[in-house]
């Protein structure tokens, strides 16, 4: 959700809510419309700065803004009961101490549903928001993010599981000998610890990372139990699946402790030609001035002075997402786009989409479960309400006929419904009386 749909003309799109991005009645229905279709999880993407595009672009897309994410899902946790509720956090710009007392605070807010979606931040707006002139380096991040982690994850890691005795006969509230500081330091942080928190439900917030650069893959194999990848085909798809899978094997790491979901858009219709014609009219509400500021970003270079009719020329590596200037490369060659035909795609959304009816869409699914393409999708919608709606009422069931997707939730937390183990804590054996 970003805010609500990743498609810039969603919000122009007929039928759509046109203010859901702070709309919280919305945001519950759709929060609960999802956990109705057994959803594992409601993802809410985040971004530290306005896009780095001009105003006269900027301003006709609903991207721009949204609720702070962990507000909003703390909000969702009290109306909900089983799905997942996840939210992006950066290691650029937060502090360890902040993220560990957060997500912490959101997991036992909803009984042990929460997950960190990891991200180093690539939008060099967000560095001049936080008292910066530009990004570290590209690896130079990805070394902050990977301590980040070893800090966030310890401070969790502060209270044994059964610390909290509770005992008002003796005057007890917590046994100090299950209590640990962390007393770290590292080259980016100095944290004594401990975090002022109860362990989390879940022992640890699922961990989501969404890398795609060797820095970010080889990140997502030490220490992510999800990636949010972008492949633009099967094939790519498969190529990445296995990558990951190879990084943790050399680490030691169980294959089934990282689930590996390809972000893709979906858009349901009662036949194949009336999806097609729902993506062609929603494609045709994005404004070519956003549409080339939206390739600027994503090649990290001005395009508005490319000749629109021309293939690309050659793009230069910069300090921002190398990623996702791959991915946009990739896409003009693959299907030989000129520039005009490229930005119109990534000014809406370039990315892997399933558009068909609820048998074909399940069909390809099936295919990138089937051929070790996917663990599942990180399933995104054209528009709100009628995409979401189209896709919970007519794809869900067809896959639950398949007996590929749950007919109901058989745990309760996000590891739960994951298939993700719960996380022992590194410095406490449980006692024998504890059950977590």
């Amino acid at each position: 959700m970003r805010p609500v749909s990743i498609h810039t003309g969603a919000w122009r799109y007929p039928g759509a809510q046109r203010d859901a991005n702070f709309n919280l009645h919305a945001l519950i229905r759709y929060a609960q419309t999802l956990e109705r279709g057994c959803f594992d999880a409601f993802f809410m993407a985040d971004h530290l700065a306005l896009l780095n595009m001009p105003l006269e672009a900027l301003k006709r897309s609903h991207t721009v803004t949204s609720f702070e994410p962990l507000t909003l899902l703390a909000a969702l946790s009290q109306v909900t009961e089983r799905i997942g509720l996840v939210a992006t956090a950066s290691t650029s710009f937060e502090e360890p101490f902040h993220i560990a007392r957060r997500f912490a605070s959101l997991d036992h807010l909803s009984n042990g549903r929460a997950g960190w979606n990891v991200v180093t931040t690539a939008n060099p707006d967000a560095a001049r928001n936080f008292g910066l002139d530009d990004h570290l380096e590209h690896d130079r991040r990805y070394a902050r993010a990977r301590e980040f982690h070893e800090v966030v994850t310890g401070l969790w890691d502060s209270w044994a599981d059964d610390a909290f005795v509770r005992d008002p006969e003796s005057g007890l509230f917590f046994d100090p000998a299950r209590l640990r500081r962390l007393d770290h330091q590292g080259e980016f942080f100095k944290v004594q610890g401990p975090l002022h928190i109860a362990r989390p439900p879940q022992g640890w917030p699922v961990i989501v990372q969404a890398g795609a650069s060797e820095a970010g893959r080889q990140l997502a194999a030490e220490t992510a139990e999800v990636i949010f990848v972008a492949p633009g085909t099967l094939a790519d798809g498969q190529a990445f699946y296995r990558d990951i899978r190879q990084r943790m094997a050399l680490l030691g790491r169980p294959a089934d402790h990282l689930k590996i979901l390809p972000g893709v858009l979906v858009v349901v219709g009662d036949s194949e030609a009336e999806a097609k014609a729902i993506r062609a009219r929603l494609d045709s509400l994005v404004h070519y001035e956003s549409a080339i500021a939206s390739l600027s970003v994503a090649l990290g270079v001005d395009a508005k002075g490319f000749d629109p009719d021309r293939p690309l020329p050659p793009i230069p590596e910069t300090n921002d997402s190398r990623s996702s200037r791959q991915r946009v490369l990739e896409l003009a060659e693959r299907e030989g786009l000129t520039v005009r035909q490229l930005a119109q795609r990534v000014g809406g959304y370039a990315g892997l989409s399933f558009v068909g009816t609820a048998q074909t869409i399940a069909d390809e699914m099936q295919a990138w479960l089937e051929n070790e393409g996917s663990d599942g999708f990180n399933v995104m919608f054209p528009w709100l309400p009628g995409g979401l709606d189209a896709f919970v009422d007519q794809v869900v069931p067809e896959l639950q006929r398949r007996g590929i997707f749950r007919r109901a939730y058989s745990g309760t937390t996000l590891r739960e419904h994951l298939g993700l183990p719960w996380r022992p804590n590194r410095h406490f054996s449980p006692a024998p009386s504890a059950n977590p």
